[in-house]
């Protein structure tokens, strides 16, 4: 039976994933200050709090080849899933890997899937991908099973503020200061393209938190699987179980900290939503 393993950037918030040989290959935040690595040494909340502070520009760098090699180690079938490629470039760097690591073992196979999200979202995919290799099914299988299930899962976001999306060329600038200066809260999704489409504009945190449970409805979920990350904000994310509740049910969503660069983009207080649609 060869062996298997399932390797992500660290988009995908975790540094550890139990019940499968797991590697997450760090991304870095940059500000002219300080650069941070995306790894299990992150102070996420030091970071977060020194970038709620900070007034210049900031930017990300993805995993190059050589991160995404040490990451592969020496499996013989890896499942490895990407941020969105629309946002970086993570997924090519990806790409690379797979040649050079192919070339150099020809009996062996690597999946490079460039997710279209990030977070939340590409932990249900991963979450698919362990299930499946714990059962014994074939790897092919388990990487075609895994894209078709992607498209039953979305991914939905409140951010409180924009400001570090617009430094990055996602959000216009004056959209972010007049976000800020209005105390609006953006609601969005990771579109089919893996864009972020903004969906709603709400003055204050609770119209927000109701705008989520609105849009994943509006979306398909019918009380499947949930995955909540945010950032360093539990109150909502209390309030928000509270709304789900109502609006559908006895749901169980799993909830933990955002990692660096999901910290990053969410900025404080952000929340994001993976779920499964009808």
């Amino acid at each position: 039976m060869p062996t298997c393993k399932i390797v992500a950037d660290s988009s995908c918030d975790l540094t550890t994933f139990s019940g499968v040989d797991f590697a997450a290959a760090p991304l870095r935040i940059i500000t002219a200050e300080k650069e941070y690595t995306d790894d299990q040494n992150l102070d996420t909340f030091a970071m977060v709090n020194h970038l709620l502070h900070y007034k210049g520009k900031s930017s990300t760098a993805c995993p190059g080849p050589g991160d995404w090699l040490e990451a592969f180690g020496e499996a013989e079938r890896i499942f490895c899933i990407t941020i969105t490629a629309t946002l970086s470039g993570s997924y090519n760097a990806a790409c690379t890997a797979k040649e050079i690591y192919e070339e150099r073992h020809p009996d062996r196979k690597v999946f490079v899937f460039n997710s279209l999200t990030t977070g939340p979202e590409m932990k249900l995919v991963m979450e698919l991908v362990r299930d499946r290799m714990a059962a014994g099914v074939d790897f092919d299988a388990i990487c075609e099973e895994a894209v078709a299930y992607s498209q039953r899962t979305g991914l939905l976001f409140m951010l409180e503020s924009i400001r570090n999306l617009a430094n990055n060329g996602r959000v216009s600038p004056l959209a972010a200061r007049a976000a800020g200066i209005l105390g609006i809260r953006a609601v969005g999704r990771a579109s089919d393209q893996g864009d972020l489409e903004m969906l709603d504009k709400s003055r204050g945190r609770d119209k927000a938190l109701r705008a989520l449970v609105v849009n994943l409805r509006k979306l398909g979920y019918r009380g499947g699987k949930l995955r909540i990350a945010h950032a360093f904000n539990p109150e909502a994310v209390e309030k928000l179980e509270e709304y789900l509740r109502e609006e559908f049910g006895p749901v169980e969503p799993e909830v933990y900290p955002c990692g660096g660069l999901c910290s990053f983009y969410a900025e404080m207080g952000g929340i994001l939503i993976g779920f499964e649609k009808e």
